[in-house]
């Protein structure tokens, strides 16, 4: 799966939230400065040519739909994230997040509670 910028990115949290939008409906929800019309138009193309999005013609225009699920796109980031910079160890990704972020014991046990009910 390919990497994301980070307007793709923004633009294809709009689209999980929303689901179905057009391209004024996503401008509408995106933070200001608010981009151009043509600027989230040729983003959401850019985002069809790499396989995250699609579109069904409504009336005279478009309306935009996810074709990657958010979760999935989030396993693969956080996987290259791990690999990027914690050379593929998971364990070393929380030892650094739990020292830089002075994250308790109880913290980390509430954390191993919850991915234990996961199991």
């Amino acid at each position: 799966m390919k990497q994301l910028t980070k307007a793709e990115e923004e633009v294809m949290h709009m689209l999980w939230q929303l689901e179905k939008a057009n391209v004024a409906d996503i401008i509408e929800r995106l933070p200001e400065p608010k981009p151009a019309y043509n600027t989230v138009s040729t983003i959401i193309r850019i985002l069809e040519s790499k396989g995250f999005a699609d579109h069904e013609k409504v009336g005279k225009g478009h309306v935009y739909f996810p074709l990657v699920k958010k979760e999935e796109y989030s396993n693969q980031s956080i996987n290259k994230l791990v690999d990027g910079y914690f050379q593929g160890s998971f364990k070393s990704m929380v030892s650094f997040f739990m020292k830089k972020n002075d994250i308790s014991l109880n913290e980390l046990q509430d954390i191993m509670k919850e991915l234990d009910k996961k199991k």
